[in-house]
């Protein structure tokens, strides 16, 4: 009898370590990622991987099939993809890393290249991303890595300018990572030069915080060459809250500087504008969820799943009704933009609103994009 409940004792005693490191590693989960994505070299010695060849259709993740056929869409859009490389030993990610180019095509360009597919011509680049590690620490060596695939993404769109775009209008569109550099190329490509503001149909700057920016923020869906930007939370995740005000990092003149108790920019994309409102969820075109649907293809919308208002420079949203929009994957993958789009149908409304203003189209829906992934 003493052995056994000797055994017993044992038992509960494994158990009750088991949980507690469990525990441990869930509360310390960043610190761990943090960790083991650490390339453990300084960014002046790095050696970067080769700089893409825009001139080849390898370089590009979308683009039309025939470049110089302008179609049917009045527009073209300039799309910088989030974050899908999660780091080791590279500070920036070839633009052939597999797992990075397969989250890509899977679950990034669905969801967040999609809603533009009825809107212009999509010319998605392919570029040496900074990687998730530079996203986890302020330090310099991580502001570096980001401000080196800048470069990529300047050369990117100077192509796209001056051998695809043929004097449209256009878009200029990021998601996380890719629009904190889609705001640097508004502030030292677009807005200095009259001949493409004209040409400015909207920028939206997606998961982003913006501050100072060097267009004005949408008023309203009937303005042009205005920003739709937001930087969203759940409207109970303060954690999340407090990570946007006080770990996003703007450009300032080429710089990456922390906001400093300063408010970002809040565009609510219910809406268009720039608004402190609360939004009901009754106005939610639609969210959807187009992981692993083949590109080109139109999702099943769920509307009126989200309301949304903008609170202190944060996009506030609340908990969306369908489970399809929790959150899933690896530690990692939560921490990059989610495998879903809880605005798809606003920002797919509002940027063809904004197109048929700038065309004077009466009617601001048009057929397919023939923009293509390179696969």
């Amino acid at each position: 009898m003493q052995l056994r409940g000797f055994k017993r004792w044992i038992f509960l005693g494994t158990v009750a370590f088991l949980a507690l490191v469990v525990a441990a590693a869930w509360f310390y989960r960043e610190d761990i990622l943090r960790t083991a994505l650490d390339p453990r070299q300084p960014y002046q010695v790095y050696d970067p991987p080769p700089a893409p060849d825009y001139g080849s259709r390898k370089a590009w993740a979308l683009m039309p099939t025939n470049p110089a056929d302008n179609g049917t869409l009045a527009a073209d859009v300039f799309f910088v993809h989030p974050t899908t490389y999660d780091g080791g030993k590279d500070w920036n990610a070839p633009i052939d890393h597999a797992p990075a180019d397969e989250m890509l095509t899977r679950v990034m360009l669905p969801n967040y290249a999609g809603p533009f597919v009825r809107v212009g011509r999509i010319f998605a680049p392919r570029y040496r991303q900074a990687s998730l590690y530079t996203r986890l620490t302020l330090r310099d060596d991580a502001r570096d890595a980001r401000r080196f695939a800048y470069n990529d993404v300047r050369d990117a769109f100077r192509v796209f300018i001056d051998r695809h775009n043929h004097g449209r209008p256009f878009i200029v569109a990021g998601v996380e990572q890719g629009g904190e550099l889609a705001a640097r190329l508004l502030a030292e490509e677009v807005a200095p030069n009259p001949e493409l503001m004209k040409r400015l149909v909207a920028a939206y700057l997606i998961d982003t915080a913006v501050l100072q920016p060097p267009i004005p923020p949408c008023a309203s869906r009937r303005q042009t060459g205005c920003l739709v930007a937001y930087a969203a939370a759940g409207e109970n995740d303060y954690q999340r809250e407090r990570d946007i005000l006080a770990r996003s990092l703007i450009w300032d003149g080429g710089r990456l500087e922390e906001l400093g108790g300063r408010r970002p920019v809040c565009v609510n994309p219910l809406r268009g504008g720039a608004t402190s409102e609360a939004v009901a969820a009754r106005e939610n075109l639609g969210a959807a969820n187009a992981t692993d649907m083949e590109w080109g293809a139109r999702p099943a919308f769920l509307q009126r799943q989200v309301g949304a208002q903008c609170v202190g420079g944060v996009l506030r949203v609340t908990k969306p009704r369908s489970d399809a929009f929790k959150p899933h994957g690896s530690w990692a993958d939560r921490l990059k933009a989610p495998g879903f789009n809880l605005f798809y149908a606003d920002i797919e409304a509002d940027a063809q609103a904004r197109v048929a203003m700038m065309s004077g189209s009466s009617d601001p829906h048009s057929s397919a994009d023939r923009s293509s992934p390179d696969r």
